[in-house]
């Protein structure tokens, strides 16, 4: 019996020992370049960029989305902001390198709030906030509960709104107690790592991925047991979550702008990104034809106009936004027309090691 066992348990820890080697790996060959605060009684990460004296923007804070870390919004703005603006690029609770704090931090409330706090002990009174994706539904709880901070909201192919359907299989397996610590410790590397490079490609999807971008952006974060398991339960209480709130979104006053793809197949821009336009008022959707789920990379000039009209710059972003279909129509290849959204998953939170969803 005792060898039929360790027959059985020889594998599994093998697998456990594995993930914990490639944890360590990831972490040495994505090394943090960020700084932790302790904002009450844990400690968030984020990349501050001090205001520079030649900065004609107000500050602006970067939430990335699910499967992400501060390194996915800082290779699309860092270097194209450069000199323009104080900057604070965060990882959000339990996510990249910061802690997770307390059970509220499971909810995009709780990570606003979480992201305010830090804004207070960096000492930037009020921000444009960009959010990413699921960070979307951040920046969203952010511009709801904290007003006062908000000069403005800059949405990028957000998740924000009630969607048909749920979340994959997989999220709610690594959610689960047990078993959820099982599968995160000795089968989510070795089934991401396999995954990696199609699941980068179908995030950014028609638009061609930058080939640098892996080795950038440290999409394998994810894979750590812990980082996995926060990023599930984020994943697997967003949709109730949204289904609650969104009727909060119409108390937003900020200036706001909401950039979207006709091609986004990891979240359908007609139930979120025309959401946040019919709920906040004043909000200027763009909408651009040929683009997927990754305006921060693809249409990066179109994102940085939008910030300099929060700022109060006269900005047209509808025919930046013209100007950008044309050059996606020069440089996007033809997509096969039966691609879908991957492993079917509508709400942005799928395949589990995609970069920023």
């Amino acid at each position: 019996m005792l060898a039929v066992v360790s027959t059985l348990l020889a594998p599994i820890a093998a697998a456990i020992g594995y993930s914990c080697y490639k944890g360590r790996q990831f972490e040495a060959t994505c090394p943090n370049i960020g700084e932790l605060t302790d904002i009450g009684g844990y400690r968030l990460n984020a990349f501050h960029v001090a205001r520079p004296e030649t900065a004609d923007l107000p500050p602006i804070v970067f939430i990335h989305g699910a499967s992400g870390n501060l390194l996915d919004q800082v290779g699309a703005f860092l270097q194209p902001l450069e000199g323009r603006a104080e900057m604070l690029f965060v990882d959000r609770p339990g996510h990249g390198y910061s802690e997770r704090g307390g059970p509220e931090n499971a909810l995009p409330s709780g990570q606003a709030d979480a992201i305010a706090k830090l804004m207070e002990s960096r000492g930037i009174k009020r921000a444009v906030v960009v959010g990413h994706s699921f960070g979307g539904a951040i920046a969203a709880a952010f511009g709801v509960r904290h007003p006062d901070k908000t000069e403005g909201l800059l949405f990028l192919a957000p998740a924000t709104h009630p969607w048909p359907g749920g979340v994959e299989w997989y999220y709610h397996l690594a959610a689960m107690p047990i078993l959820g610590w099982l599968f995160t410790h000795a089968v989510v590397v070795p089934l991401g790592l396999r995954r990696l490079e199609q699941a980068t490609q179908n995030v950014f999807r028609p638009n061609p991925r930058p080939d640098d971008y892996i080795a950038k952006t440290g999409p394998t974060l994810v894979l750590r047991p812990r980082a996995f398991f926060h990023n599930a339960v984020d994943c697997t209480r967003l949709l109730e979550y949204v289904k609650a709130q969104s009727a909060q979104y119409s108390r937003i006053n900020a200036p706001t702008v909401i950039i979207t793809g006709d091609s986004d197949g990891i979240v359908w821009e007609h139930l979120h990104s025309q959401g946040l336009a019919l709920d906040i008022a004043g909000s200027e959707l763009v909408k651009i034809r040929g683009l997927g789920h990754k305006p921060d990379y693809v249409v990066t000039d179109v994102a940085i106009a939008a910030v300099e009209k929060i700022g109060g710059a006269s900005r047209d972003l509808q025919a930046a936004a013209r100007k950008a279909e044309q050059r996606l129509a020069r440089e996007t290849p033809a997509a096969p027309t039966d691609i879908v959204a991957p492993l079917g998953d509508p709400t942005g939170l799928a395949p589990p090691v995609a970069a920023e969803n």
